[in-house]
């Protein structure tokens, strides 16, 4: 069984993927997506809107609708958001901020008017004062707030103190870190010790360093398929261990 720590909305792709393996699924969000109540961005003038998650992206649709200007994305998480509420003319950049970033650099002029970057109130870095300091007009909308669990569910907690999770899978730095503290706080983080954490980024990996986990993975690319490609590796591997080591 994998424990799952994305929000619920968010969470159907990876378990429906992890059925098909045959691995059953503990969602335990341990994050909320809040939408703030903020009027729609002005988008007059605008020649790009940059979105770096597909929760910035769910926002502004919430607030405008699908506006037909050319939306870049930082991955492909993002880009099939955005183009499964109805934005047109959608790049992704598959990768991280800098990917996002030079992309942006690439495509956009700074003279073609100002870009809208939609995000939420936490922010993993300053892709506003870097496309500034290559002479962009930039404005950022502040659109939701991911809301940190207190505790974790109770479910969650038997869950790893019996050992009945194998995987557990992390997407944010934030989430990670929430992890590790609300393990703590709850009395079972030594149960890690039978898990393997899998994680989008080097980045999140940092942040799980200090909990004894069985192994810890990182994907080669940040999207769900490389996480995939890692989970596909340890589960050909399980299937191929003689029959009293995987026992042990």
């Amino acid at each position: 069984k994998a424990l799952v720590t994305r929000p619920i909305e968010d969470a159907e792709r990876l378990v429906s993927a992890l059925a098909e393996r045959g691995v059953g699924a503990l969602v335990a969000p341990l994050v909320e997506i809040v939408f703030l109540p903020v009027p729609a961005p002005d988008l007059e003038g605008v020649q790009a809107i940059l979105a770096t998650s597909a929760n910035g992206v769910k926002a502004l649709a919430r607030l405008s609708g699908k506006p037909r200007l050319p939306l870049l994305a930082i991955g492909e998480r993002t880009a099939e958001a955005a183009r499964a509420f109805g934005f047109e003319n959608v790049e992704s950049a598959a990768g991280a901020l800098p990917d996002l970033l030079a992309l942006a650099c690439r495509r956009l002029q700074p003279g073609s008017g100002r870009l809208l970057h939609v995000a939420g109130k936490a922010l993993a870095g300053d892709l506003k004062s870097e496309l500034e300091a290559r002479g962009f007009a930039v404005e950022r909308a502040t659109l939701y707030e991911a809301r940190m669990a207190s505790s974790l569910r109770p479910q969650t907690i038997e869950a790893l103190a019996c050992g009945a999770i194998d995987f557990a899978f992390f997407f944010s730095p934030r989430t990670a870190k929430a992890f590790a503290e609300l393990a703590e706080r709850a009395g079972v983080a030594s149960f890690c010790t039978a898990i393997r954490a899998f994680s989008l980024s080097p980045a999140i990996d940092k942040v799980l360093l200090p909990l004894p986990w069985r192994q810890r993975l990182v994907a080669q690319r940040p999207n769900l398929p490389a996480l995939l490609e890692i989970l596909d590796g340890v589960l050909d591997e399980e299937r191929h261990m003689p029959k009293a080591k995987a026992e042990r």
